[in-house]
């Protein structure tokens, strides 16, 4: 194992920092925010390829690179160093070439181009994810570099778009399709989009939900003759939540997973089509999201709001309502308030086998470098894990970005967080030859 780890030995810091600098220098032209933003991964790509094609197979070094192509501008990296053994694999997935929307004017540096302070590395994908994609890259050049001889085959896996449910076929789903992530199933599949430099041991799915109100508009000073659809929607939807957090109260395991917060269901998009502040709305929409711990089946939760929705619909006139003219019902024209609730593509939380290789190794190794073991869950969302781990893939999250940055303005992560980062996961490769 000291071997393993003695030729990989530690982060060349001013390698990586120089390839986060160009990666950084990328960010404006990969922000993901369809239709607007469309992200050009293969800007970064350009970058990867010029760290790792002097030691790919094609000038006579030991890395297999393929670069996978679905959309043009918008590739996937795969690079592969081989092992002796084929029934051996450790793989590194998941750090994905676009970072999410920056706006100059709310931060306090350029997010567009890195800057440092001291061991600050500040610029927007620093967290997430190009300092992953940056990371990796050096674990696999240095591979490239002193070629050991190891059983286990190392794969790395950078991904086109982290998720966008918009504009699917780009990256990891497309992979998934066609089969690159077929070898992976043979060794623990490490996905590196997390922070905080521990085990990420949970996550939470998603179901984006649309809530849609009709009443009917009226003058503001007659609001007797008018069914207001804004303040059916907010008592519609209280009710809605109190019934979800009824039915989906705080599970057990998120204790044993340290979940940071239970199940939530709760609006983040409001719009109505418009008007003079003396109209009173006939109709509005309400969209928002459930973010739902592992332990509670997706499913089951897009059953139970369609089923209170109808309920709500048949039981309109029961709905509590605001002053003495506010009504969901209109008896003399034969009008009642009305919702409908559609929900958008969904995906299913992640709770990590504690019993697994993986979680062994990554634990092990976490403890080692960085000093202590404190895993944590949270209801962000990953693409696709759950989906491996129902078939049978060990799958682990870990990185090495700051949580309280992540998508947030002023993003950074620490040069030394990511070079413990890099000691992890030579540890890893280290332990999985003795094993």
């Amino acid at each position: 194992m000291a071997d393993v780890k003695q030729i990989l030995g530690d982060l060349n810091e001013d390698s990586f920092v120089t390839l986060l600098k160009k990666l950084i220098g990328e960010s404006k032209y990969v922000q993901n925010n369809p239709p607007e933003l469309i992200p050009e991964e293969d800007r970064n790509v350009k970058h990867v390829l010029d760290i790792l094609n002097p030691f790919s197979t094609n000038n006579g070094g030991p890395l297999i690179i393929n670069h996978i192509v679905y959309t043009p501008n918008r590739g996937n990296l795969i690079v592969e160093y081989p092992g002796t053994d084929p029934k051996k694999v450790v793989s590194f997935v998941g750090m994905h070439l676009d970072v999410v929307t920056a706006n100059p004017d709310e931060w306090k540096f350029d997010p567009f181009s890195l800057s440092i302070d001291d061991d600050k590395l500040q610029g927007r994908g620093t967290t997430d994810c190009l300092g992953h994609v940056a990371l990796v890259t050096e674990l696999m050049k240095r591979l490239g570099e002193t070629k050991p001889k190891l059983k286990s085959t190392v794969i790395a896996i950078f991904i086109a778009s982290e998720e966008n449910s918009s504009i699917p076929g780009i990256g990891v789903d497309a992979l998934y399709r066609d089969g690159w992530f077929d070898n992976l199933k043979q060794g623990p599949l490490f996905w590196i989009d997390a922070a905080d430099k521990q085990p990420c041991i949970g996550t939470g799915g998603t179901i984006p939900w649309k809530l849609e109100v009709i009443g009917k508009g009226f003058h503001s000073g007659l609001p007797n003759k008018a069914i207001n659809a804004l303040e059916l929607a907010m008592d519609a939807l209280k009710e809605i939540q109190s019934r979800f957090y009824r039915d989906f109260p705080p599970h057990p395991k998120e204790q044993v997973y340290k979940f940071e917060t239970p199940s939530t269901m709760k609006p983040t998009q409001w719009f109505y089509p418009g008007g003079g502040i003396n109209q009173i709305p006939g109709e509005c929409t309400v969209s928002g999201d459930v973010r739902l711990t592992p332990f509670y089946n997706v499913s089951d939760v897009i059953k139970k709001l369609q089923e209170y929705v109808d309920d709500l619909n048949a039981n309109i006139e029961k709905l509590d309502t605001r002053g003495p003219v506010s009504k969901y019902v209109l008896p003399d024209e034969n009008l009642r308030g009305r919702m409908t609730i559609t929900f958008d593509e969904t995906s299913s939380g992640v709770a990590c086998d504690l019993n697994s290789l993986g979680y062994k190794v990554l634990s092990k190794a976490t403890e080692e470098v960085v000093g202590y073991l404190e895993p944590y869950s949270i209801t962000g969302s990953l693409p696709l894990i759950r989906d491996l781990q129902d078939i049978g893939y060990d799958v682990q999250s870990t990185g090495y970005g700051i949580m309280d940055t992540y998508h947030a303005n002023n993003e950074y992560c620490l040069l030394s967080d990511m070079s413990q980062g890099y000691l992890v996961f030579a540890s890893i490769i280290a332990q999985l030859e003795y094993i």
